[in-house]
């Protein structure tokens, strides 16, 4: 795995990865605020055809837009994002699909929420997010469509507007899920 933008403080011991984020850190383009950024933090690998990853996150939330979750990347114009985001006092789970314009999507999550788990499926071009407050039971955030080509794969974490802030990634894993053959 390697850094898209290796955050100021990190560290990867055994399935746990803690990172650091740097403040005004952020994934985003152009829609409402009128702005691109492609300047926060994202730890990925390789892949290719259809896959799942998997992950447990935990984060010290405190500054508006604190955001720590999955991300899956063509390039700067092309990518997904999904995880915790910190909006206004309250966690939210959140997915933004950017395919040159950024769209935003939100559930509130039960406050003081100690971990969140996320899913991630690709099949053929169709991202589907899923989460979990326990890491059992799953419940749909978003479905979207993205691409298809080889695509980077792994966490993110961004501090748009405070001072940067920790989250803890444990238990990443990455599938492949391999085709269906008829009999």
């Amino acid at each position: 795995m390697e850094w898209f933008r290796e955050p100021p403080s990190w560290k990867h011991e055994g399935d746990t990865i803690t990172v650091t984020s740097a403040p005004g850190s952020d994934f985003w383009r152009k829609t409402h605020y009128g702005f691109i950024r492609d300047n926060g933090h994202f730890y990925h690998q390789p892949r290719t055809g259809d896959f799942t990853v998997e992950v447990k996150i935990t984060g010290e939330y405190r500054d508006l837009y604190d955001q720590a979750g999955v991300m899956v990347r063509l390039d700067e114009t092309t990518w997904m994002k999904c995880g915790i985001e910190f909006v206004h006092g309250a966690q939210f789970a959140s997915a933004v699909v950017t395919r040159d314009y950024s769209d935003w999507s939100v559930v509130p999550l039960p406050q003081n929420l100690p971990s969140l788990w996320l899913r991630v499926k690709r099949s053929g071009s169709t991202i589907e997010v899923l989460y979990s407050l326990n890491g059992e039971n799953y419940a749909m955030l978003r479905m979207t469509h993205l691409t298809d080509e080889p695509v980077q794969a792994g966490i993110m974490t961004a501090s748009p507007d405070g001072a940067g802030f920790t989250a803890t990634f444990e238990g990443l894993t990455f599938h492949t899920i391999q085709p269906a053959h008829g009999g």
